[in-house]
C-alpha cells in the first residue's frame, strides 16, 4: 500500500510536467496571451520545484515524511483546483507557483518514505525501481492525456485530473503511511533558499520580459544585476554557514562539478525544447490539439522505455561513455527538429523525437550517478536532491531563454517556422558542445576516480540503479 501511495504522488508531479506542454496553445487562445504568457505559466511551476526541491527534502526529515508528503499532496491537489478556475493568466500563474510549492515537498517525500520503508538495500533498490517506473507512466500519459482532455474540454480539464488522484492520495495515505523522521537532519537553510529563490527569479523575469520589454530596458538590465547581486550574497552565505542547504565545497570535485555543469544543459535543452513541440504541430503544421498531443510522445515514450537500463549500461561500460554518447544522440536529435518545416511528414519527423528522448534518458541518470560517486557516501542522497536541482534550473533557463530566441526572431520579421527552428537548433547546438567538453573533461583522471571506467561491483551497480529512479521522478 505505501508504494501505491507513494507512486499516486509522484506520478501526479510527472504527469504535470508534460500534460500542460500539450495544452499551451488552447492557453494562449482562450487567455488571449502570447509566448511571455505561457512561459510564466511553465516557468512559474518549475522555478520553485527547482529552487525549493533540496528545502523539500529537509522539511520531509525534520517535521516527518509523512506530514510533509500529504502536506505537498494537499497543496498540489488545492493548486490544481485553483488553476482550474483560474479566469485570467495571472491567477493561473499564481496557482502554478503553488503547486510547484506542493511538488517540492511532495517529490522527494515520497522517496523518503520509500526508502525508509525498505532498510535492507536490495529490497529498497526494486521497491525504488518499480516507484520509478509505475509513476514514470505519468511522462508518457502527459502528452496524449493533455491532448485529448484539452481537445474534448479545454485547457482546464488538465488540472482538473489531478482532482482525484489527490483525494485518493490524501485519504489513503492518512490511514497507511506511517510516519518517521531523521533526528539528525541538518536545519532549514531559510536565508539560502530565499536568495536562491530571488536570485534565479529575477534571473529568470529578465530572460522572459525582455524581449517584450527590450533588453536595454531599465527594468530588464535591473533585473539582471539584481540576479547578479543576489547570486553573490547566496554564495557568501552559503560559503559561511555550518549547514548550508547547497555545500560549495562539493563543488571542488571536478566530477561533481562536471556532471551537475551538464545537467543544467540537459535540463535546458530538454524542457526548452518540449515547450514548442505542441506550439509547432499546431500552428505551424496544423494539428488539432489532440494530434499534437499524440505527435510529442514518442520522445517522452523513449525517455520511459531507455531510463531503466542508463544506469547498468553506466555500470558497465563507464560514464564518460553512456554520458558523451547521450548527449551526442540528444543533440543530433534537437538538431534534426531544427530542419523540419511546415510540409515536414510526421513519418520524417517522429524519429528525430525518439533520438533525443533516447539521448536524454541515456544521459540522466549517469549523470547524477557521476555526482553520487564524487562525494563521500554518507553525502548522496544530497548529491542526487542537487542533481536535480541543477537539471530543474536548467529547465527554467531552457524555457526562458529559447523562448527569448523565439520572440528575437519574429521581432526581426521571421516566420514562427523560423523562429521555432533557431530554438531547436540553439538547444542541439549547446547540447553537442557539451558532450564534447563532458567527454574531455570526464577523460582527465581525478585522483582516486576514474569515472570513465566500467562499474562491476555491487557497490556502483546500487548507486546508480536507485538515483536512477530519483533522476525520472523529479
Amino acid at each position: 500500500m505505501l508504494l501505491t501511495v507513494t507512486c499516486l504522488g509522484q506520478f501526479m508531479v510527472l504527469l504535470d510536467n508534460t500534460i500542460v506542454g500539450a495544452a499551451l496553445p488552447d492557453m494562449q487562445h482562450r487567455l488571449h496571451t502570447q509566448l511571455t504568457g505561457l512561459q510564466w505559466i511553465v516557468d512559474a511551476y518549475v522555478l520553485l520545484v527547482a529552487m525549493l526541491l533540496l528545502s523539500g527534502g529537509v522539511f520531509a526529515d525534520r517535521f516527518g515524511r509523512k506530514r510533509v508528503y500529504l502536506t505537498g499532496g494537499a497543496v498540489f491537489t488545492a493548486a490544481s483546483l485553483l488553476c482550474s478556475l483560474a479566469p485570467s493568466l495571472g491567477w493561473l500563474v499564481v496557482g502554478r507557483v503553488l503547486q510547484g510549492i506542493g511538488a517540492a515537498a511532495l517529490s522527494p517525500a515520497s522517496l523518503a518514505l520509500l526508502v525508509a520503508a525498505y532498510p535492507v538495500p536490495q529490497e529498497r533498490i526494486k521497491a525504488i525501481g518499480l516507484w520509478a517506473g509505475l509513476s514514470g507512466i505519468g511522462l508518457a500519459a502527459g502528452p496524449v492525456a493533455g491532448g485529448v482532455l484539452t481537445q474534448a474540454f479545454g485547457w482546464p480539464a488538465i488540472f482538473l485530473v489531478n482532482l482525484p488522484i489527490g483525494v485518493v492520495l490524501l485519504l489513503v495515505g492518512l490511514r497507511h503511511l506511517g510516519e518517521s523522521r531523521n533526528p539528525s537532519a541538518p536545519a532549514i537553510d531559510i536565508p539560502g533558499t530565499v536568495l536562491s529563490v530571488l536570485a534565479v527569479g529575477v534571473l529568470t523575469y529578465g530572460l522572459i520580459e525582455g524581449g517584450a520589454r527590450g533588453w536595454t530596458s531599465p527594468v530588464i538590465l535591473g533585473s539582471f544585476a539584481a540576479a547578479v547581486v543576489l547570486l553573490a550574497a547566496f554564495v557568501a552565505v552559503e560559503g559561511r554557514r555550518s549547514a548550508p542547504m547547497l555545500p560549495l565545497r562539493l563543488f571542488r570535485q571536478r566530477l561533481f562539478t562536471v556532471s551537475n555543469t551538464a545537467m543544467v544543459v540537459v535540463g535546458f535543452a530538454l524542457m526548452g525544447s518540449s515547450f514548442f513541440f505542441s506550439q509547432f504541430f499546431v500552428y505551424v503544421q496544423g494539428s488539432s490539439i489532440m494530434r499534437a498531443g499524440l505527435q510529442t510522445l514518442p520522445m517522452s515514450l523513449a525517455m520511459v522505455i531507455v531510463s531503466p537500463y542508463a544506469g547498468r549500461l553506466a555500470a558497465r561500460y563507464g560514464f564518460r561513455l553512456v554520458v558523451t554518447t547521450g548527449l551526442v544522440l540528444a543533440g543530433v536529435g534537437l538538431l534534426a527538429l531544427g530542419m523540419v518545416h511546415a510540409d515536414t511528414g510526421y513519418g520524417n519527423m517522429w524519429w528525430r523525437l525518439g533520438l533525443a528522448g533516447i539521448g536524454f534518458a541515456l544521459a540522466m541518470s549517469p549523470l547524477t550517478g557521476a555526482a553520487i560517486q564524487a562525494v563521500s557516501p554518507q553525502e548522496g542522497g544530497l548529491a542526487s536532491g542537487i542533481s536535480s536541482t541543477t537539471r530543474q534550473i536548467g529547465a527554467v533557463l531552457g524555457v526562458a531563454v529559447l523562448g527569448a530566441i523565439v520572440r528575437t526572431r519574429q521581432s526581426g520579421g521571421a516566420s514562427l517556422e523560423a523562429g521555432l527552428g533557431s530554438a531547436f537548433l540553439a538547444a542541439g547546438t549547446v547540447t553537442l558542445a557539451t558532450a564534447v567538453l563532458t567527454g574531455l573533461w570526464l577523460a582527465r583522471p581525478t585522483p582516486g576516480q576514474d569515472p570513465a571506467a566500467p562499474q562491476h561491483s555491487t557497490d556502483a551497480k546500487a548507486v546508480t540503479t536507485p538515483n536512477e529512479a530519483s533522476v525520472r521522478g523529479r
